[in-house]
């Protein structure tokens, strides 16, 4: 019996953005989801636009796993995990004790793969940014979110998140930006009406 996929499942009482207001409680097994899904995207935009040579496929089920460890941890916020490098430290080492803890709950013939997507040391540093790069802008548009509906709590991790992605290296994700982060300020009525 393993009870990975029980763990796995609590991903979704695991809520987001815990020191903050929210007018929407987001939690992790959507935020991954979310991750996942920009991953693909973003690593489809480098191969057809940018010479890119990812596995978009690879790249979005390690974003679907790239929080996992929380279902132990909880969702350490950003201000806290970041506030210097000895906790920064500290809390890489606790994130890797609970991913150790979910690879003991995997079947031995299944250890292996389940350890590279758990883990994520099956990625290039290339494929780290590109998962790193998605996560990011998925925090930047539960901040467009949030803002749209009134909450001004999240205006300055918009303004931060907003530089960090200005300045990003990789072009898919100004692509992204100007492709698609528009229609998030928009209703759903004023979608339809561009169709």
């Amino acid at each position: 019996m393993s009870h990975l996929f029980a763990y796995l499942s609590r991903m979704k009482l695991i809520t987001r953005w815990p020191l903050m207001h929210n007018v929407r409680i987001e939690n992790v097994q959507e935020h991954s989801l979310q991750v996942a899904m920009i991953a693909h995207g973003l690593a489809l935009i480098e191969n057809c636009n940018f010479d890119g040579n990812y596995d978009a496929y690879k790249v979005a089920v390690i974003a679907l796993f790239h929080d996992a460890s929380e279902v132990f941890t909880g969702d350490m916020p950003t201000p806290v995990k970041y506030f210097n490098k000895n906790i920064e430290s500290e809390y890489k080492k606790i994130e890797s004790v609970a991913n150790e803890r979910l690879l003991s709950m995997v079947p031995n013939e299944l250890n292996l793969a389940y350890r590279e997507v758990i883990d994520g040391q099956c990625l290039s540093d290339a494929e780290q940014k590109l998962v790193k790069a998605a996560d990011t802008l998925s925090a930047y548009l539960k901040c467009i979110e949030e803002i749209r509906f009134g909450n001004h709590e999240f205006e300055p991790a918009y303004k931060r998140l907003k530089r960090l992605i200005s300045q990003h290296e990789l072009s898919s994700v100004h692509y992204f930006v100007e492709s698609y982060i528009p229609s998030f300020h928009m209703s759903f009525d004023e979608m339809n009406r561009e169709l």
